[in-house]
């Protein structure tokens, strides 16, 4: 989820000037400089790019670089960066932080960990600091434990645009989503897209949407983002997130910068006959703070939302206000220090039980917004309790809502914006089970070349599309285990430093529960001289440019230098015997530059590898020139492989 979203949420900033000098002929740097303070990062990165690859880049550049994917949100690219950033001893000690904070983006909590607490170290300890340090080791228990939500996500809706906080009212759902700019040409500057718009799907058995269109509705009609939507029971009455359009009302200042802001305000929509007739929320005071985020109790007497009014607790919090005689809404009243923490609380909804689920970063999680429940109304709660993992992840989870509960499930939508979605922000339904009988995936992770059981490497359980289902270190004997579904396909890759990585695949078809499923990995020792095989990387016919197959290949080469940032070697490319000796030596030694260049543009200094090209020289069999072969040997002879020069 975007940062402007939350900060508050729909906040539109307008840049009006910044600290770059034109010039008669900028340079490159001068021009990646002014796209970086305009933040157009995207086109930023590309010169920065340009600029780090030389024998002794600027500090400044790479800073800024790592940065650009940091606020783009591209955390695996701003992390190999970081490890560039910090190879200087005297980098800002801001830098470190921001490693740790890229580093838990990334799910690498026990890393992440490490890193904060170096930070705290050199710069002092603080309460932000502890928090993430506190939500690292949370965040390493509960993917070892993961609850029984199975999310799915709703692709018939989400593009690759942002969608979300589904909000459902009888066999429809409203929700929030950027529209394709063909249709609207009012764009956003910091995400060039549209300006968000209220859609509305049909609501299907088993939470399935469908058929979404832009919602036909006056509160539609506004020059900025409008959403999220919240409704009463009957759908009569909707109390709808928009962001005031009238004149800018703050002026701020930062590192030269001046910027016109716009805060949110509440309206309430009630329908007569089809007519949708608007009031404002009583207490919008778009000159002073944000309103938003509506959430209304189950009888229709309490009404919450989200503001950065004073008296509150941190940056945005929980306000609610009660519905007066008359039929108005009294005074707002902070919900609380239960649920209310120095962040900033969102996205709150409530169900018919009391239970309130909401969004923070201000309480220990996994990511930077978290979904949280409590128990109770208006200002008395229960302490907040993080969900946990899968329902959060690494990256911003929010929008939790609940329409369907039974004694043994509870249903709805959530919103995330995590590795494996559509597109920035995703909607994903979720069903919550109770928990059942399982059958048991155990395995060993082993050292390949001598056999012995391997301690202490990182063990991830993914389904078959990919995603992560729950992660753990295997123990002293090297031994994993995972509680899994029946009739259900798993893939197991083990990882640790120093060490290739390995994979396997299974399945629990035909398995009762309590059965168990045995795997094995082997993990290949990182060794001076030794040489290693990418395989599956082809390149297209007399072509030498990285295909997008083969640069999923060659990312797990980058994370393999990044993790072993002392690690040299030699990226070499062979071809088979076919075609003239001298021509497939040239071929071969532009698909190894190719490579190497590819794991450059990936974070990675080129002074800690050698391209080098072998033709047919280093062929694996006997399909030498002349010997008549079937094409599966000729392809053995194709291959790409990095030998290790230093460790």
């Amino acid at each position: 989820m975007k940062k402007l979203y939350i900060y508050p949420y729909l906040l539109v900033l307008i840049l009006l000037g910044s600290g770059v000098q034109a010039q008669e002929q900028p340079t490159l740097r001068d021009r990646a400089n002014q796209l970086y303070n305009e933040y157009q990062f995207a086109k930023a990165a590309q010169l920065y790019e340009r600029l780090v690859d030389s024998k002794k880049p600027r500090q400044s550049d790479l800073e800024n670089l790592a940065d650009c994917y940091r606020k783009m949100n591209n955390y695996g690219m701003a992390e190999n960066w970081y490890v560039r950033v910090l190879e200087d001893s005297t980098s800002n000690p801001i830098n470190k932080l921001r490693y740790a904070e890229v580093l838990k983006a990334n799910a690498k909590y026990a890393e992440a960990k490490k890193v904060f607490q170096e930070y705290a170290n050199k710069s002092g300890s603080t309460s932000e600091i502890d928090l993430q340090i506190k939500g690292c080791d949370s965040a390493i228990v509960w993917m070892q434990q993961p609850t029984t939500h199975k999310l799915r996500n709703e692709s018939s809706v989400n593009t690759a645009l942002a969608e979300f906080g589904g909000y459902t009212v009888g066999d429809k759902v409203y929700y929030v989503g950027e529209p394709d700019a063909i249709m609207f040409k009012n764009v956003y500057g910091w995400t060039g897209n549209p300006f968000l718009r209220v859609y509305s799907a049909k609501h299907n058995e088993g939470n399935i949407l469908k058929e979404s269109n832009i919602a036909e509705a006056s509160f539609n009609n506004e020059p900025y983002h409008v959403g999220p939507v919240a409704s009463n029971k009957e759908g009569t009455t909707l109390y709808v997130t928009r962001t005031h359009p009238g004149k800018e009302v703050q002026k701020e200042k930062e590192d030269r910068k001046r910027y016109r802001t716009k805060n949110l305000e509440l309206y309430i929509y009630t329908n007569d006959n089809g007519t949708w007739n608007e009031t404002p929320f009583a207490y919008n005071r778009v000159n002073e703070y944000s309103v938003g985020h509506a959430a209304l109790s189950q009888d229709g007497e309490t009404l919450y939302f989200v503001s950065d009014m004073p008296g509150g607790q941190g940056g945005t919090d929980i306000w609610y206000s009660e519905r007066l005689l008359n039929g108005e809404w009294g005074e707002p009243k902070n919900a609380g220090p239960m649920i209310n923490s120095t962040g900033d609380e969102m996205f709150p909804s409530i169900t018919k039980e009391g239970v309130l689920y909401f969004s923070s970063n201000g309480w220990p999680g996994m990511g930077n917004l978290d979904v949280f429940t409590a128990m109770g109304a208006k200002e008395t709660w229960s302490k907040a309790v993080n969900m946990r993992f899968p329902v959060n992840s690494p990256a911003d989870d929010f929008a939790y809502t609940v329409n369907d509960i039974t004694n043994l499930t509870e249903a709805g939508f959530m919103s995330s914006n995590r590795k494996g979605g559509l597109g920035s922000d995703d909607i994903y339904s979720f069903t919550y089970l109770k928990p059942k009988f399982t059958v048991l995936l155990a395995g060993v992770t082993y050292d390949k070349e001598t056999e012995e059981s391997l301690a202490d490497a990182n063990v991830s359980l993914l389904d078959e599309q990919g995603t992560l289902l729950a992660k753990k270190t295997s123990e002293s004997a090297g031994r994993f285990e995972f509680e899994v579904d029946v009739e259900q396909a798993y893939q197991v890759l083990g990882e640790k430093v120093g060490y290739i990585a390995d994979s396997a695949f299974t399945n629990t078809n035909g398995l009762n529960p309590g059965d168990t499923v045995k795997v094995a990995l082997y993990l290949d020792q990182l060794k001076q001289g030794k040489t290693f095989r990418l395989d599956n990387i082809y390149y297209d016919f007399d072509k030498f440019n990285i295909r997008k197959d083969a640069a999923v290949i060659l990312d797990g080469l980058v994370k393999i230098m990044k993790d072993n940032p002392t690690l040299k070697i030699e990226l070499s490319s062979h071809t088979d015997s076919r075609g003239r000796d001298k021509y497939n030596m040239t071929l071969s030694q532009k698909r190894a530059q190719a490579a190497v260049d590819y794991l450059v543009s990936r974070g990675i200094a080129r002074d800690r590898m050698i391209a080098k090209g072998y033709g047919e020289s280093k062929l694996l069999n006997r399909c030498v020139n002349g010997i008549k072969c079937s094409e599966a040997e000729h392809q053995l002879n194709r291959r790409t492989e990095f030998t290790v020069l230093e460790l």
